[in-house]
């Protein structure tokens, strides 16, 4: 069983796209459950932020478990197969986890070096596994690359070399309206996003903070966080949002809806209001995926808005080179640990059947030399029974010490394979994993690691996805 990854983010596809493949915390359950119901995958999580959506399944075989899952994706997203391949991108086995482990650390993030992807990507694990669809693999694969991502924090400078997407959109909101102290804000969203806008916005000396949110025992709660830190803060229901905005000189929305939230009428309400005009504009930071504000609210003379397309080419979202690079050695130094644990876990089971296979030789052997010499006496017979042990255990040491040595090593699957094959530790022949085919699955594409799924015909195509990236061709 291998670990496939298919996914979309914002380096492989346009905000537009993003905002069609984008899963809600609604969408997840039900679309974990379709990938479980598919013969080919065993287990299932899908990692899901405001700029990408990644599924991770554990699959028996490539060729029908892409297929499954490409399906789904064009399915919930309403593009095509023919469409969905020109942003997609897939990894399979090592390449996988490479992928997962350098998410975790930042170093894929729109704004590099962020860290609330680890509680993104610990909210996926906790959602597979109340679904019961995270088994062992993805439970260590997870692990495991939460585990890279605080080492990463903890060890480089990658989190001062980046910052969050919050803390680029409030600086750029800063520096059109000549800074945010004494200001007032008005935060729509009292989620995840909410609080790290509350946290920015305070430590950027804001005057007042207006919150709204759906529900408003939330936005009480974050409220009170305001007020707790020496901010006056006030709570406005969500039918009354334009009022919000109307006090606003910044406004900052993630509220994770489906449809907009901000509209083209409640913008002009607020500037309707007394007090507003071209010396006093609005500064609208749109982190929602999908939009949370109205597309024609951005052409409104005195409001500029700043959403996520315009934030993935800033400047501000890079991290340092030097930390950059140390957090991909460290993200190296993990996977090649990971590899090697999983490879020898995946031998262990050889190993023992092996053991046993012989142990079950040796007791047939010793009750046909019992039958065939019946005068032996106990001590005789004891004998006899420790030598052809001993002899079994002699033989089986080297090859079974060997084959734990190979599989530490890339491709040392193999050798468990050829054990198990030549012992007839399992029945049937070898099943390979095959790779779709572009007539069935379309030319799918890995924009990032320029493999082409529609050159399934070239045999070296699987071993090319397991690769980390480190070893693919440029």
């Amino acid at each position: 069983m291998s670990v496939l990854l298919v996914g979309i983010s914002h380096r492989s596809a346009p905000v537009s796209v993003l905002e069609k493949v984008a899963v809600t915390d609604t969408d997840r359950p039900k679309l974990t459950d379709k990938m479980m119901s598919s013969g080919h995958i065993s287990e299932a999580m899908i990692v899901s932020t405001c700029n990408r959506v990644e599924i991770y399944a554990v699959v028996d075989a490539f060729h029908g478990a892409l297929a499954d899952v490409s399906s789904l994706m064009a399915e919930h997203s309403g593009l095509t197969l023919s469409d969905l391949h020109q942003h997609a991108y897939v990894r399979y086995s090592e390449a996988a986890a490479e992928h997962l482990f350098s998410v975790a650390s930042g170093l894929d993030s729109m704004v590099v070096g962020e860290q609330q992807i680890l509680g993104q990507i610990r909210t996926a694990y906790a959602s597979a596994d109340a679904q019961q669809a995270a088994g062992r693999a993805l439970h260590e694969l997870a692990q495991q690359a939460l585990r890279v991502g605080k080492r990463v924090h903890s060890e480089t400078g990658i989190d001062a070399a980046g910052a969050s997407v919050v803390s680029v959109a409030l600086d750029k909101a800063g520096a059109r309206l000549g800074g945010l102290v004494g200001r007032t804000a008005a935060v729509i969203g009292a989620g995840a996003m909410g609080g790290l806008a509350v946290a920015h916005l305070t430590r950027a000396g804001i005057g007042r903070i207006i919150v709204t949110n759906r529900t408003r025992d939330r936005a009480e709660r974050l409220a009170e966080t305001a007020r707790g830190n020496g901010v006056e803060s006030d709570v406005v229901g969500f039918g009354d949002l334009a009022s919000a905005l109307a006090q606003a000189d910044v406004a900052v929305t993630c509220t994770g809806a489906v449809g907009t939230v901000v509209t083209l009428a409640d913008a002009h309400r607020a500037l309707a209001e007394p007090g507003r005009g071209p010396d006093r504009p609005l500064v609208i930071c749109d982190l929602g995926l999908p939009r949370d504000v109205d597309a024609s609210v951005s052409g409104l003379p005195g409001v500029l808005v700043f959403d996520m397309e315009a934030l993935q080419n800033d400047p501000a979202a890079g991290a340092a080179a030097s930390d950059a690079e140390a957090a991909r050695a460290i993200v190296a130094a993990e996977l090649s640990d990971y590899l090697t644990a999983q490879r020898l876990a995946e031998v262990t089971p050889t190993v023992t059947a092996l053991r046993q296979r012989a142990a079950e030789v040796v007791e047939a052997e010793l009750m046909r030399l019992e039958s065939r010499l019946p005068d032996l006496d106990d001590g005789e017979r004891g004998e006899v029974a420790r030598t052809v042990r001993r002899v079994v255990d002699k033989l089986l040491h080297a090859p079974t010490v060997r084959v734990k040595q190979l599989a530490s090593t890339p491709g040392g699957d193999q050798y468990a394979e050829a054990l198990r094959e030549l012992f007839e530790l399992r029945p049937g022949a070898v099943e390979a994993v095959a790779t779709p085919t572009a007539k069935e699955l379309g030319a799918l594409t890995d924009p990032v690691g320029t493999t082409d799924l529609s050159a399934a015909l070239d045999p070296a195509l699987t071993s090319e996805l397991r690769a980390p990236r480190k070893d693919r061709q440029a």
